[in-house]
């Protein structure tokens, strides 16, 4: 069964570029983006990548990725975020999921969806995250278990 979270984040970085000709429109920039989530996520320093298409000076849509690295209730590892969001004058609304094998260490099998809407000059974003984990593959298991047995001594 999902477990629901909402929680928060800040943007602790933004830099963007142009791909295309600045004052034209419609036109494209990628952006690198920093953020640090609190919460039942923890994570201090994300990587993010977007493309941001402008469809007017503050208007337009983008997608990206989203490194994330850090603890989901207590479990360490990393994962990837694939975004899908809009944006106006007002502020921005994404949608988010978890890119299906990303989880790495205690977050492998991790899934799940999300979204935030962020309103311009908030300093925080709250966020809805749906997640949960499937069952450890075989081999994940083994492995864990030979780790375990190794570091109390026994025989895997």
């Amino acid at each position: 069964m999902p477990t629901s979270t909402a929680n928060g984040f800040t943007f602790k970085d933004w830099e963007e570029h142009p791909v295309t000709p600045e004052g034209v429109f419609p036109r494209l920039a990628r952006a690198t983006v920093t953020n640090a989530f609190t919460g039942s996520l923890t994570a201090p320093a994300t990587t993010c990548a977007y493309t941001v298409a402008y469809t007017g000076e503050t208007t337009g849509s983008f997608t990206g990725m989203e490194l994330v690295t850090g603890t989901v209730d207590g479990r360490e590892g990393s994962f990837v975020l694939e975004e899908r969001g809009t944006f106006d004058a007002t502020g921005t609304q994404c949608r988010f999921t978890v890119v299906p094998g990303s989880g790495t260490g205690g977050l492998t099998g991790l899934g799940g969806s999300g979204s935030f809407a962020h309103h311009y000059g908030d300093t925080s974003v709250e966020y809805a995250f749906d997640y949960a984990f499937t069952a450890a593959a075989p081999d994940a298991v083994t492995a864990e278990a030979a780790t375990e047995a190794t570091a109390t001594g026994q025989s895997a």
